[in-house]
């Protein structure tokens, strides 16, 4: 298999979704070196395969789809869940991205939403069902400005070009597009990125964007 193919593993409790899924992800290019059903065998094949991306359901055979991010993401670190669910519920959607979730979509997505929400995901963008992503921020926001505790560590400084770098990764702008919304050059970008990654002592963009909704930055 080529190095630059994005390998995929399709989690889902409904065997003809998870084989028309698989199907539609191959043909556009993508591997699909693995499915699963279930909190157990999504853990055992994520280890195995080590995917780049995990397409999940948030109902499974033995579990729910916040469950088996947690287990996939430990047993596979370096890999990142997009939810697909039939639920838009508040509480499965928050529950996924607590659990570690990059992003979540509903079924209703089209086959081209849906493969360009893949490509994006192992890209390192978080991507939400239109609506979604509102919801977490605003739950998140609603955590940030709960009282902070006196023994709490205090959030690192940022400059307020950075800040503003930040609350555009958030909303899942690209560094290209933050380049072109505020007339810097994409390497520019890019080192503010890097710069706050260190700051923060956070590893990727889903981190810092994660990073970002918690704190209630839009």
């Amino acid at each position: 298999m080529p190095d630059d193919v994005i390998t995929v593993m399709v989690v889902d409790d409904h065997p003809m979704w998870r084989e028309g899924v698989s199907r539609d992800l191959t043909e556009a290019g993508f591997a699909v070196p693995a499915t699963a059903d279930g909190v157990g065998t999504a853990t055992r094949r994520a280890a195995a395969v080590q995917p780049d991306v995990v397409l999940m359901d948030m109902q499974l055979t033995d579990g729910n789809g916040a469950a088996a991010t947690a287990e996939v993401l430990r047993v596979s670190p370096h890999s990142r869940v997009l939810v697909l669910s039939a639920s838009a519920e508040r509480d499965d959607v928050l529950d996924a991205i607590k659990a570690g979730a990059s992003g979540y979509l509903v079924k209703s997505a089209s086959a081209s939403e849906l493969i360009e929400a893949v490509r994006a995901t192992a890209a390192g963008q978080p991507v939400f069902t239109p609506g979604l992503a509102g919801l977490v921020l605003g739950e998140y926001r609603r955590m940030a400005t709960a009282p902070v505790a006196a023994d709490q560590p205090h959030r690192p400084s940022l400059t307020e070009r950075e800040t503003e770098v930040l609350r555009m990764v958030a909303k899942g702008l690209s560094a290209k597009q933050i380049a072109s919304r505020l007339s810097l050059s994409h390497r520019t970008v890019e080192n503010h990125v890097q710069a706050t990654l260190r700051k923060l002592q956070l590893a990727n963009r889903v981190e810092l964007t994660r990073y970002a909704i918690e704190q209630g930055l839009e």
